[in-house]
């Protein structure tokens, strides 16, 4: 693959940059001052270097694995998935968090002032973290790993409640916080994102027993996926060339869905392209610094769990977390605009540091560690050699 670089002076010699390395870097620097100890000695990482989210994220930290994970020792990633798992809730809902002390949070916002029901993402999350750290270990360790951990994967897959077309449902009369970057917004009915995510799991799951478990299990984890791949298009809105958010509250096109779609190699059938084309052509009205809005520019959700002001957070602000998918996606049919996002917020990086979330007005919460993760594994496939 094509190495990406550029010139830059620096006094009277010319160097080499690598935006990738420099990503790379960015991110081990992050992963190496976010960790934080246990009350147990467990190394957990936490999801920004400034003490915010003092806590392990399922999300955050699978994140970490997936993108970044040959960056973090071998035996942290496996305390941390054993952290988790302890943690799980007898009804297999997975934590959205543990605690340094140990004590497990189900449910997103504050302890005090929960966000709905527990999040639907976390048991998809858990898999994929688990998944990552099983291919990186030894073949003979993995038959034996993934058969003490299966249990609790597939408890956890079980409890996310769905629909009965297969999709990843969410109460409208008792919603649940949905996708952890989106679990300030009330997304109901059949959901986008997190279908998605389920299907993925469902494929990763399928693998795993396939290989160290129960055949039968896998040919149900394949019949879930195909669930999903069969009735993800009752989201399809015609008009814009692209998939909603969800098909009751949020009726709306979501960038990061539909980018994670093309990003994971969800098959879109006829519908690649249209997606594509869409995310090409109206490009600016969600990218900024090569961050990813999650509605279109002008756009706000249309209901919310808890009160976020416009342009701020979850609800108009710009985030790196989506910029990978983002560049994955188009690439294919626009490997120039990829370059140019990749390059937009390297710069961003660069200059002003690496935020959660970012706007014209405003930047919250320096430090976040899979703003520079995330990116860097989509980096690397399109342009590392």
């Amino acid at each position: 693959m094509k190495k990406v670089s550029v010139k830059m002076l620096t006094g009277s010699a010319q160097t080499t940059f690598s935006p990738v390395a420099y990503l790379k870097q960015t991110a081990r620097q992050l992963l190496q001052g976010c960790q934080t100890k246990a009350h147990d000695g467990t190394v957990l990482y936490t999801p920004d270097g400034r003490a915010h989210y003092a806590a392990l994220w399922t999300r955050d930290f699978a994140y970490m694995v997936e993108y970044a994970g040959d960056l973090m020792p071998a035996e942290h990633i496996e305390a941390c998935i054993r952290y988790l798992i302890k943690g799980q809730r007898e009804d297999g809902v997975v934590p959205d968090r543990v605690r340094p002390d140990g004590v497990p949070v189900y449910v997103a916002g504050p302890e005090s002032n929960p966000l709905g029901e527990p999040n639907l993402d976390n048991p998809m999350f858990l898999v994929f973290a688990s998944d990552a750290y099983l291919k990186r270990i030894s073949p003979s360790r993995r038959k034996s790993i993934f058969t003490e951990w299966s249990p609790a994967l597939d408890k956890g897959m079980e409890w996310v409640p769905r629909s009965a077309q297969g999709l990843v449902f969410n109460n409208p009369e008792k919603p649940h916080s949905p996708y952890g970057f989106t679990d300030c917004i009330a997304k109901t009915g059949d959901l986008l994102m997190e279908s998605l995510l389920y299907w993925r799991a469902c494929k990763q799951m399928a693998n795993l027993h396939r290989q160290y478990g129960e055949r039968r299990q896998a040919e149900e984890y394949l019949r879930r996926a195909r669930q999903v791949e069969q009735n993800l298009g009752r989201l399809w809105d015609e008009k814009t060339g692209a998939f909603l958010a969800a098909s009751v509250h949020c009726r709306q096109v979501d960038i990061w869905g539909n980018a994670y779609a093309l990003a994971i190699g969800f098959p879109l059938g006829k519908r690649k392209a249209p997606v594509q084309q869409t995310l090409t052509r109206r490009y600016e009205d969600y990218m900024w610094k090569g961050q990813v809005r999650h509605l279109f520019q002008g756009e706000y959700w249309e209901r919310l769990l808890t009160p976020v002001p416009r342009d701020r957070y979850q609800n108009g602000a710009y985030w790196a977390t989506a910029s990978g998918w983002v560049m994955q996606a188009i690439h294919p049919v626009n490997p120039q605009l990829a370059l140019r996002t990749f390059e937009e917020l390297i710069a961003d990086f660069q200059q002003n540091g690496v935020y959660e979330c970012v706007h014209p007005e405003y930047r919250q919460l320096e430090s976040y560690v899979v703003s520079a993760c995330n990116p860097l594994g989509a980096a690397r496939k399109l342009w590392a050699r």
